[in-house]
């Protein structure tokens, strides 16, 4: 049995035919080709610039040429830093110009302005110059609008054009929520078309204010009635420990404090008392 012979050594070509390589070439595109023909070139400089950096043997310490620095753009290839801060770089839009014919006028001073805060918060024409913080331009919170002019929540919220407000925290505690704050002069001119006039709105407050006062003493009437009550049963239930009263059965009735009273046959004391 002959012995098997070792396989003779293959070269490089061998190991690679160029067939191969021919054949994967030709599989790509044009583009492709062009792309990895650039990058070739690339690199070809960039090892040139990288060797004409570096010192010769004859000299011992020469100066190095300046090399542009490259960014790896992500895309299978490098560009010069200077490219790079040229694509990256913010492009800067101007304002376009103001047409004269926007401008608003100022209801006070008749000059003309771009925008104000009355403006911006309550579509009110008056400049920022012409703003009276203290009375004729105040704010006011909604339950202060609602107390002082009689308005209901749809008179804010609902009646055409809507009243607007601007929000700011709540000075008694920033956790809770914001606070609604309108223009004291919308406010003004939303109650005299709801009441019609001041003079109604007047007689409106007065009205409330004597109901109020009407329900005040009724309710103060009522638990002095309660208190009486509890004072007398407690008096009745103390006497009868010592004499048991037996009183008439008929009723005196003093009209003017509106008390009906009962004497006792025994003692002659007499019960007062009233009816609810």
């Amino acid at each position: 049995m002959d012995l098997l012979e070792p396989p003779a050594p293959m070269n490089d070509h061998a190991a690679s035919p160029p067939s191969v390589s021919k054949s994967k070439n030709c599989d790509l595109s044009p583009a492709m080709r062009a792309k990895i023909e650039r990058n070739r070139q690339r690199a070809v400089m960039l090892r040139q610039a990288r060797l004409a950096s570096r010192p010769s043997a004859g000299e011992g310490g020469g100066t190095s040429a300046k090399v542009a620095k490259t960014v790896d753009s992500g895309g299978g290839f490098f560009i010069d830093e200077e490219e790079e801060e040229q694509r990256t770089k913010k492009v800067v839009h101007q304002p376009a110009p103001v047409i004269e014919a926007d401008y608003l006028v100022c209801d006070h001073c008749d000059k003309s302005f771009m925008d104000s805060y009355l403006s911006n918060g309550f579509d009110l024409a008056v400049c920022d110059n012409c703003r009276d913080y203290e009375v004729k331009h105040k704010l006011m919170s909604r339950t202060a609008a609602k107390q002082l002019y009689l308005l209901k929540d749809c008179d804010l919220d609902q009646r055409e054009p809507v009243l607007r407000f601007v929000l700011r925290k709540n000075p008694h505690n920033p956790h809770w929520g914001d606070i609604k704050l309108y223009l004291k002069l919308q406010v003004e001119k939303r109650s005299l078309e709801v009441w019609g006039s001041e003079e109604a709105l007047e007689e409106a407050k007065e009205s409330r204010e004597e109901n109020r006062e009407v329900q005040k003493q009724k309710r103060f009437n009522k638990k002095v009635k309660e208190l009486r009550c509890a004072m007398r049963s407690s008096v009745w239930t103390k006497g009868t420990n010592v004499h048991q009263h037996q009183y008439c059965p008929e009723e005196l009735v003093d009209e003017e404090e509106d008390l009906y009273r009962k004497v006792c046959n025994t003692c002659g004391h007499e019960l007062t008392y009233e009816k609810m």
